[in-house]
């Protein structure tokens, strides 16, 4: 049975074939550490743990690496404005590296808690400079880049295939007022290494060939890429955004500087998306996995409301959403958890949920063929193949959970709407069970009353 991909570069579903037998390398893009990052980052991270995970269900041994941007990336992709990292530090008057450590800190606790497995390397740039530095002098000796006062750029029409990633139309290469683009000779012209402000000091700044400074953005995923997966891997995942500049950027710069093809699959998801677009910072939109937790929801009921579109389809947030999938999970955990050992496996279950899961990580179908399961009455091997299925959900559905105390005014909701219910009062009971949903608990009516679950 083979597993099938969509790859960005093709636009087609391909079937994969890694580059050595048995064996897949994959490189993620990771967090830029100034920021919490929000439930909407965090869908990137699922879905290329599912990937992981699905190609480990198919046999293979991954090398897996996840950078972590602590330098270069500027508030603007068109390499101006202040270094993200610096900006955060000098508003909350602390150094660079403190920064980058909280922020990673807070990552990787809520990284955690979806249950996503560690990558085989968290790839710091900072600790990766002098492979930046060395990817830029390569490049400056095949006549790829050129100097400006602000700092050294690669030169995009000198690479025959630029755009071939998000096929793109380069027009008007040399067009725009020169005090806009001030001495990039092309607008999709990009910085290799900044140069440091004159009478500016940073907190990370580094010598190197042509000045004081610091790296671009970009480069350092081609350096880091290289150093642990190779010139030419597998598999490079990140979110939609990345396709027209960064990874655009990152396929010049590898094919330039290494001579040959750079990565064989390109994988990207779609956003979250609110009604208003996409979550952000700046929009004050963003929810942590942290703050969902607080207001009652487990990071697992979040990581279950993105099994329910395509990762390479856009998902509406919404917290009613959110509370289904809670209440879905909860009741998923339920039912698994009652079910008896008998040691085996049905091949039949399983092998319609592999044909879900290699046809492009299809989860939705996947989660279809695991209810579908539980609900077959004849069906024998239900825990064990359940358990095997879980290897790829991650969504710890063994795993017993502690029953919290219901709040006094959550009892007392409940018995108002079994009193309403008693009296047919409709309205006032679908009011009391909205408001009891509200503090973060289902209600189920039974023949003795009812049940309360937290979500």
């Amino acid at each position: 049975m083979t597993l099938k991909i969509y790859n960005t570069l093709t636009r087609e579903k391909e079937e994969f074939k890694p580059i050595k037998e048995g064996q897949v390398g994959i490189y993620t893009c990771g967090p830029t550490v100034y920021w919490f990052a929000h439930v909407g980052n965090f869908r990137a991270y699922i879905f290329s743990d599912t990937l992981s995970r699905v190609l480990k269900f198919n046999g293979y041994k991954i090398t897996k690496v996840i950078n972590v941007t602590d330098v270069g990336h500027l508030t603007s992709d068109s390499d101006e404005g202040k270094d993200k990292l610096e900006k955060a530090a000098a508003k909350e008057g602390k150094t660079a590296k403190e920064i980058s450590k909280f922020y990673f800190d807070a990552f990787l606790e809520d990284y955690k808690k979806l249950n996503l497995e560690e990558p085989t390397v968290w790839s710091w740039a900072t600790k990766h400079i002098e492979e930046q530095i060395d990817l830029i002098k390569l490049l400056e000796e095949k006549g790829y880049t050129y100097k400006t006062l602000d700092g050294i750029y690669f030169d995009t029409t000198k690479f025959a295939d630029y755009g071939k990633l998000s096929r793109k139309v380069i027009e008007d290469l040399e067009g725009g007022k020169r005090i806009e683009m001030k001495e990039k000779r092309n607008k999709t012209d990009f910085a290799l290494w900044k140069f440091s402000k004159e009478g500016e000091k940073r907190q990370q700044e580094w010598d190197s060939p042509w000045g004081v400074g610091f790296p671009g953005w970009h480069i350092e995923c081609s350096a880091m890429s290289k150093k642990y997966l190779g010139k030419h891997f597998d598999i490079h995942t990140g979110g939609e955004d990345h396709i027209p500049i960064h990874h655009e950027n990152e396929i010049a710069q590898s094919e330039c500087g290494y001579g040959e093809k750079s990565v064989n699959y390109w994988m990207h998801n779609a956003f979250l998306v609110l009604q208003g677009g996409k979550m952000s910072k700046s929009k004050g939109t963003i929810k942590t996995i942290t703050k969902l937790e607080q207001e009652g929801f487990s990071p697992l009921a979040y990581k279950y409301f993105t099994y329910s579109a395509l990762y390479r389809k856009p998902l509406t947030w919404s917290i009613e959403g959110l509370e289904n999938a809670a209440i879905g999970l909860k009741r998923l955990k339920k039912q698994v958890q009652e079910l008896k050992d008998d040691r085996e496996i049905n091949k039949k279950y399983l092998e319609e949920f592999k044909i879900a899961i290699n046809d492009d990580l299809n989860l939705p179908n996947a989660l279809a063929v695991l209810h579908k399961l539980i609900q077959d009455n004849e069906a024998k091997g239900k825990y064990q193949t359940i358990k095997k299925m879980d290897e790829v959900f991650g969504l710890n559905l063994f795993e017993k959970e502690e029953q919290e105390q219901i709040p006094e005014n959550l009892k007392q909701l409940a018995e108002e709407r079994k009193e309403a219910r008693g009296n047919k009062d409709w309205k006032k009971s679908d009011e009391l069970r909205d408001k009891i949903l509200k503090e973060g608990w289902s209600i189920k009516d039974t023949k003795e009353g009812f049940e309360l679950e937290k979500i």
